[in-house]
Formats: structure tokens, sequence, C-alpha cells
């Protein structure tokens, strides 16, 4: 399996509190992070330069302020989403794999992918991830 955050993917999120901010959820730094404002839901939305098959998302959350269930959705240039699958991160600091039902991801890819956390452990609903890392195969 191959990275597929590079320099040349585009991450958005719904929200950013104060300099905790998007940059910092690839940067590798076990010091940075991004934080939400408070609220559901809160999403991460990647967009890559070309289509790829995303396999296992890798997930490093503050305890306490952890998306404990989240959508991962996919989309090709159309705009539509497509619900891939959920996932049921646990209220921990440690990294968390998640792997992704490939066989529902056609051989053309997908263009993006986003993450969209529907429930936190937070009773405000904000969110921390100190490390996001996605794996899988270029199209």
């Amino acid at each position: 399996m191959t990275s597929l955050l590079s320099a040349a993917t585009t991450i958005k999120v719904s929200s950013t509190l104060e300099k905790a901010g998007k940059k910092h959820l690839i940067d590798g730094s076990p010091e940075t992070c991004w934080t939400s404002q408070q609220g559901l839901p809160q999403y991460i939305q990647i967009s890559f330069p070309e289509r790829v098959v995303p396999e296992s998302i890798h997930l490093t959350f503050q305890g306490g302020f952890v998306g404990t269930r989240c959508s991962v959705k996919t989309s090709t240039s159309d705009g539509d989403w497509t619900l891939l699958t959920h996932i049921f991160p646990e209220d921990i600091n440690k990294r968390q794999e998640f792997p992704l039902p490939t066989a529902s991801i056609s051989d053309a890819g997908i263009e993006r992918l986003r993450l969209e956390f529907e429930e936190s452990s937070d009773f405000f609903g904000r969110i921390t991830v100190y490390d996001l890392k996605l794996f899988g195969s270029h199209v």
C-alpha cells in the first residue's frame, strides 16, 4: 500500500478552532493537531490529484475529543457523495486503523473522500485529530 496523501492533495475541513488548522492533520508532528469548533457533524474532505482506491485510514485522536461515529463517503468529479462505510473509533489517544471495503469502489477509483463525524465523545461535539494517514493505490 502507498500513502495517498501528498503536497498535491487538497484538504478541507468543516471548521477550525483557533490555530489548530487542517495543515496539522498530515504534518507528521505529534505536537500539532486539527480541532473543530463545537457542533456536529464535522468533516474532513480530501481531494486527490488523480484517481485512487483507498484501502485503509489511520487516525490519531485526542482522547475525549474523538469522532466516535464516522461516515466514510466517496465521490468522483460529478460531486455526488456515496456512503462507503461507517467506522467507530474508540475514545483513546492511540493511532487507530480502519480497513475500507474496496470491493464497492470501481476500478476507475475515486477523486474525493470525506470523513463525516456524526458523533463525538466530547459533549460539545468537538473533534481533535493529531494525525491522519490514508493508504491505498493509484489508478
